[in-house]
């Protein structure tokens, strides 16, 4: 005799699951669409940045870092006497210097930096050509200054999330939706990077050989961005 007891306890699976379809129907989610947008502001640079160095060379290694530590405690007392200037310093590095034949050491070459940072142009300006009578300038650099970008990202997050909200409308109406939920959102900051400039650099140098004036110095703007970028689920008619 057979018996029909297995075949009883597929066909109650078999119901089981047919009933449970309704329910993940229900959960999965439909008509989401990721939107983006995004607000900007030029904002002023209002943080100047110059790198100085020392550089020399002595057959003598001892001799050759006492001249530059010499060369940058002489340039470090005189600029921190300047107000609202900070003093970093930077690297410092020797290299042996070999003969023709790339075989026997015959000297040695250091290298070493010094970074200035301040808000106030016009003084950092003046101590760089002041301290070109002892050293020499690797780069000049300006930057958006950390408060400044602070203040300008968190007035464009709000401009950031009220676009978001005026995009997602425009992508439901289009879409012939009667409303919106929003899924997630996140917000990302941004700003294009600082140009290298050296035309002031060769303008420092001309004031300090002529004996005239510091010349003043542009810094220009830079771009600081804001992005919302989400996912709505329209909600149709």
């Amino acid at each position: 005799m057979f018996s029909l007891r297995p075949a009883a306890a597929l066909f109650t699976l078999g119901v089981a699951t047919l009933i449970s379809l309704p329910a993940l129907a229900e959960e999965a989610r439909y008509n989401q669409v990721s939107v983006r947008a995004e607000v900007s502001q030029e904002v002023p640079r209002d943080l100047m940045m110059v790198t100085l160095f020392t550089e020399a060379q002595n057959n003598d290694p001892a001799k050759l870092a006492a001249q530059i530590t010499e060369s940058l405690n002489k340039a470090l007392g005189q600029a921190r006497e300047v107000k609202d200037v900070t003093v970093r310093q930077s690297t410092r590095n020797s290299s042996p210097i070999y003969d023709d034949k790339g075989q026997k050491i015959t000297g040695w070459r250091e290298h070493a930096e010094l970074r200035l940072e301040s808000a106030d142009f016009a003084a950092l300006s003046k101590l760089t050509a002041e301290l070109l009578d002892g050293l020499k300038i690797g780069g000049m650099d300006f930057a958006i200054a950390p408060p400044t970008r602070k203040t300008a990202e968190d007035s464009l997050l709000k401009d950031a999330v009220a676009a978001f909200k005026v995009r997602a409308q425009l992508v439901t109406d289009a879409l012939g939706g009667k409303s919106y939920k929003l899924v997630n959102l996140n917000l990302n900051t941004s700003g294009f990077p600082q140009p290298y400039l050296r035309a002031p650099v060769m303008m420092m140098k001309a004031a300090r050989s002529d004996a005239a004036p510091t010349p003043d110095v542009e810094a220009g703007t830079s771009q600081v961005s804001v992005n919302a970028d989400g996912v709505i689920e329209v909600q149709m008619q």
